[in-house]
């Protein structure tokens, strides 16, 4: 059975009479704002930050997968417009919250962007209104912190609102899948709730996976990444593994992806970094921990992947000792620090703790990368340099951490004293020939 408010959102979705509200306007938000722009919408985002907002009221993108011409012409057609004014959440008819889910130094998820974006809207949320969490989260976290929030007042979450989980699964820098053509999944508190959320986004979207719950749809992005986590993480053990035997964990990984069936290639590295595969794990563990069960897989694999950037370290070191040097003293320079290539963006990146290691250590250490000209971390401070075979020569080891696509590899194989590459760059491109 429909209600009236459902009818009259599907109704403003087929006619894109729905005005639709992005709370958060970073990597998750704005690609979303551009996408709902270019299928009809108007589109109106939310931002505490103020340099944001007026960023985007300039048609200027911060976010590296939206080019600014592209914004620009939603701004000035008037199908984009931002704010700072949390009061004006009750004139959209869909709000959807791109809001960051940290963890805390203990590990534990900090869902508080997600409560404070849920108390503002709860002050101001008025029937016919869809409300739809995108943020990275535990499972019951829609239902448990959000519905009785919203219902507060008195409305009826499925009948005069409608409340929904759709995970981001945006993936930075990727020049083939983006917020339109990567399948979204969704799920509602109620049916009415699924179906309102699927009329608001199908023009958006490209292709769209309705799951019974809120719970499901959240527990889907937390697979999706445990997956990969767990599977980095043997791969990482497993370069451990062959290193220890003597034999190219290259190798054996190209033979291995040789089979048709069963087997998908990982590969290894300096650890794990972004917004979701050192996080979202630790989401599924705590709140496994609060039903008295614990996670072995996610625990060992995130300790795998925790400990790699000491694993190379040690690398740097035998590298040094070979030439008679210690790290301290030693000018080392870092290519790449980035959580992955071509993408300007450090968090959770791994070449952060290879840095901090090596400066414990005593290593004069610099960095080159062409997407960060400058990184501040705890109280670090560094500024990239450019990659010249001067720069190269006069470092006493390279350590290639981040493998950004338009480097020299070439030179930095023929110029380096000595070369730690955790990525296999070098070594694959002059295979390929490329190199």
């Amino acid at each position: 059975m429909t209600t009236n408010w459902e009818q009259e959102l599907i109704a403003k979705a087929a006619s894109r009479q729905a005005l639709i509200g992005v709370v958060g306007l970073g990597y998750v938000g704005l690609p979303l704002v551009a996408e709902m722009a270019e299928a009809g919408y108007r589109v109106l985002g939310f931002d505490v930050t103020q340099r944001v907002v007026d960023l985007v009221n300039k048609g200027v993108s911060h976010v590296q997968d939206v080019p600014s011409e592209r914004l620009a012409k939603f701004v000035k057609a008037g199908k984009v417009s931002a704010t700072t004014d949390l009061s004006r959440m009750g004139e959209p008819d869909c709000l959807a919250i791109c809001v960051p889910t940290p963890l805390s130094k203990s590990r534990d998820p900090d869902v508080s962007f997600i409560l404070a974006a849920t108390a503002s809207v709860a002050k101001t949320i008025r029937a016919g209104q869809l409300v739809v969490l995108e943020s990275t989260t535990y499972p019951g976290t829609t239902r448990e912190l959000m519905l009785p929030a919203l219902e507060k007042g008195g409305l009826k979450v499925g009948k005069d609102v409608f409340l929904a989980f759709s995970a981001e699964r945006v993936d930075p820098g990727n020049p083939k899948y983006g917020t339109r053509n990567t399948p979204k999944v969704m799920g509602g508190i109620t049916p009415a709730c699924t179906r309102v959320v699927i009329a608001i986004y199908q023009p958006a979207i490209d292709t769209l996976v309705p799951v019974s719950s809120p719970e499901a749809a959240e527990l889907t992005k937390l697979l999706e990444n445990t997956f990969r986590s767990v599977n980095i993480g043997l791969v990482n053990e497993m370069a451990i593994v062959c290193d220890k035997l003597g034999v190219d964990v290259w190798e054996v990984i190209e033979a291995a992806a040789t089979k048709p069936f069963g087997f998908m290639k990982f590969t290894p590295g300096p650890g794990v970094g972004g917004h979701c595969i050192p996080l979202d794990p630790h989401y599924l563990a705590w709140k496994m921990r609060t039903l008295n069960y614990r996670t072995r897989f996610i625990e060992v694999a995130g300790e795998v992947n925790s400990e790699m950037p000491e694993y190379w370290v040690a690398k740097v070191t035998s590298a040094l000792n070979a030439q008679n040097r210690s790290v301290r003293g030693s000018k080392i320079l870092v290519i790449g620090v980035a959580y992955k290539k071509d993408i300007d963006d450090i968090r959770e990146s791994p070449a952060i703790d290879v840095i901090r290691l090596l400066q414990q250590l005593g290593g004069d250490v610099t960095y080159h990368d062409p997407f960060i000209p400058v990184f501040k971390e705890d109280g670090m401070e560094l500024r990239s340099v450019a990659l010249t075979a001067e720069a190269v020569r006069a470092s006493d080891c390279v350590v290639i951490v981040t493998d950004h696509t338009k480097l020299d590899y070439a030179m930095l194989g023929r110029e380096s004293r000595a070369l730690v590459d955790t990525r296999h760059a070098v070594a694959s491109r002059a295979k390929k020939g490329q190199a």
